[in-house]
């Protein structure tokens, strides 16, 4: 008889980390099914699940369709209320899905939630992808409780609540299979890089509600797929962020953003030219010729309702640079 949750992991050639951190997921995930993904693996991850780990429940793609893509083909096969999208590289710890379960039973417009999100090489710190809950700026800027682009903070327990946010994080994403399904799942001409931050905004334009709950925490290593600087992931961000605006936004704020966004960008692709090369001044670039050639398909894309992205009045790249950070 399948459970209320699956904990769902999805792998690519991903041996060594199923090997460091399936042990504790299935160890503490007995309220739960647990699956893995596979993207077509050219290692023996399917050989190591079946030999040391035959409770687990696998399902293979026939491709590598990427963290998008991979999701919404394996889920296919996957029934359950709830989902858990969990990293490969991440350490769950004892009582880390009770907590999340409880609040969506005792709130039904709750779409999605994530956990405190913990750096797995710098326990006392908060790590990049996700750490104390997903917001995003007046510009479009995706940042979180607890990190502000690359600064991080130290956990002193001042995100131990449960409270609303904008967006939470792929890196453990537990959410209503419905609303998953409702919304076609992840836009996977993302590929990988702020599709959960998409999916969140949509599910926020149909009056649903996205939570973080410091009551559940995880230790992510974070990188594990895509290193931090590499110029293909500045490409997929940024080509992924315009798409995202022009998605949800509604007027007349999309007009004046992507605008301000194509001037910002230039002045971005600049600096990240000067700090980590060529590569990544020419990942500005292409990102928005990405953009562009996706603009038709993503026009079609918008929802018939958007709500004002203003409501946080924080003008966070100003506030930050100019070096008037909380």
């Amino acid at each position: 008889m399948s459970k209320k949750l699956a904990v769902v992991i999805l792998n690519w050639n991903g041996k060594s980390w199923l090997e460091k951190f399936l042990p504790n997921i299935v160890r503490f995930s007995q309220n739960a099914d647990v699956y893995v993904i596979d993207n077509l693996s050219t290692d023996d991850s399917i050989e190591y699940l079946t030999t040391h780990f035959p409770s687990v429940k696998t399902v293979r793609n026939d491709k590598n369709y990427g963290f998008a893509g991979g999701y919404n083909e394996g889920l296919k096969h996957i029934g359950a209320e709830y989902y858990c999208l969990l990293n490969s590289d991440v350490e769950v710890t004892e009582n880390w899905i009770e907590p999340v379960l409880n609040l969506f039973e005792k709130n039904p417009e709750i779409s999605a939630i994530q956990p405190k999100i913990l750096s797995y090489h710098n326990p006392k710190f908060f790590e990049f992808a996700g750490a104390g809950g997903g917001l995003i700026d007046n510009l479009g800027y995706p940042y979180c409780r607890g990190r502000v682009f690359d600064d991080l903070e130290e956990d002193n327990g001042q995100y131990d609540d449960e409270t609303e946010i904008f967006w939470a994080s792929g890196c453990c994403f537990f959410i209503r299979s419905k609303d998953f399904w409702e919304q076609n799942g992840f836009d996977e001409r993302f590929f990988a890089h702020q599709e959960e931050i998409d999916l969140c905004w949509r599910l926020i334009n149909t009056g649903k509600k996205i939570y973080y709950t410091g009551k559940s925490t995880v230790y992510h290593v974070g990188g594990g797929t895509l290193n931090k600087q590499s110029a293909q992931k500045t490409y997929l961000n940024i080509r992924n962020n315009l798409s995202m605006m022009l998605k949800n936004l509604p007027f007349p704020q999309l007009i004046w953003l992507i605008f301000s966004r194509l001037c910002l960008d230039g002045v971005a692709g600049i600096y990240f030219g000067l700090k980590n090369g060529f590569p990544h001044l020419w990942a500005v670039v292409r990102a928005h010729f990405g953009f562009y050639a996706q603009l038709p398909e993503t026009w079609k894309l918008r929802q018939t309702h958007q709500i004002n992205l203003f409501y946080q009045s924080e003008w966070l790249i100003f506030r930050h640079f100019l070096g008037r950070k909380n």
